[in-house]
């Protein structure tokens, strides 16, 4: 499977690790990326709330790159980036008049974004509904047993459903539970797993923001989760960079680690602690890591010391 690869800016920022391990799963799924390294940020909605047009511009522009990779198919690794993008894409789609001055913005450089041209997929629904989770279950060398994973889809990735087409037909609020359960793990339900981590209103309300990160948190370890998962970096920011200052707002223990979607799925089609960046964590994954070296032991692994 070859895709045009938009990482987001974060991935390339605050989070390489997410960069990185998804740089290493790839080869192991037969997946090409062509990556759009002349891309720029989505904007996350913060640019939109000044200038619609400038934001949707933006997106147009990386829209426009996807196209002249020749591929079908544009994909992200930041669910706020799938929120933002698809509903920049709506906007487009639906008037000939705006998107052909957004494109008269574009020719400068030789892009043009054409309605329909291109689809763009966060890696979640691409494993689920292009790569398939049968296929995904053949390619697993470390089964996630008995490994408790509270799934964290953020905001961006499941409302509207209208926009993000959810279904019956297409569960995508569903995936990240039936992507747990297809790698071997234990899907872990808690109150939080479907709401705001607090990321959007961290400079606006520091306190509230985090409060928030730590009830979701505290949530999940009352549900006895060994960790979380999430497809958005931006709420790995919150739950888990911030989360030694979300124990404090929060009034207790903590201590959840928190893993990007690559890294869950590279512990198991076999990648170890160092492949996946799992050191870079504020929460060092000890929980998972540990669960990882008695089963890595048992199929001729090993794991970096230190852990």
């Amino acid at each position: 499977m070859k895709v045009a690869y938009w990482p987001g800016c974060v991935s390339r920022g605050f989070t390489p690790e997410l960069h990185g391990s998804m740089a290493k799963v790839a080869p192991l799924l037969d997946m090409e990326l062509v990556e759009l390294d002349r891309a720029s940020c989505c904007g996350a909605g913060v640019i939109a709330e000044h200038s619609q047009e400038l934001a949707d511009t933006l997106n147009a522009r990386t829209f426009a790159l996807a196209q002249q990779t020749g591929q079908p198919m544009m994909m992200n690794i930041c669910s706020t980036c799938q929120g933002s993008q698809t509903e920049c894409q709506e906007r487009l789609d639906a008037n000939a008049e705006y998107r052909e001055r957004i494109n008269a913005t574009l020719e400068p450089d030789g892009l043009r974004y054409d309605k329909g041209e291109v689809l763009n997929k966060n890696l979640l629904w691409l494993l689920v509904e292009d790569f398939g989770l049968d296929e995904l279950r053949n390619r697993v060398k470390r089964p996630l047993k008995d490994l408790k994973v509270g799934p964290f889809y953020g905001c961006y990735i499941i409302r509207p459903t209208d926009r993000l087409g959810i279904d019956e037909e297409k569960p995508r609020d569903r995936y990240l539970h039936m992507l747990i359960e297809a790698l071997g793990g234990t899907v872990i339900e808690y109150a939080g797993q479907h709401k705001c981590c607090g990321f959007p209103i961290i400079t606006m309300n520091k306190e509230a923001s985090l409060k928030q990160a730590a009830r979701h948190l505290g949530d999940a370890l009352d549900a006895a989760a060994d960790c979380l998962v999430t497809p958005c970096p931006l709420c790995h920011l919150n739950l888990d960079l911030q989360q030694p200052l979300a124990e404090r707002y929060g009034g207790r223990d903590l201590g959840l680690p928190v893993l990007h979607l690559p890294q869950l799925v590279g512990l198991a089609l076999g990648l170890d602690a160092d492949d996946l960046g799992l050191a870079r964590h504020v929460v060092k994954p000890t929980t998972v890591v540990d669960w990882s070296q008695s089963v890595v032991a048992g199929v001729g692994g090993s794991q970096s010391a230190g852990w």
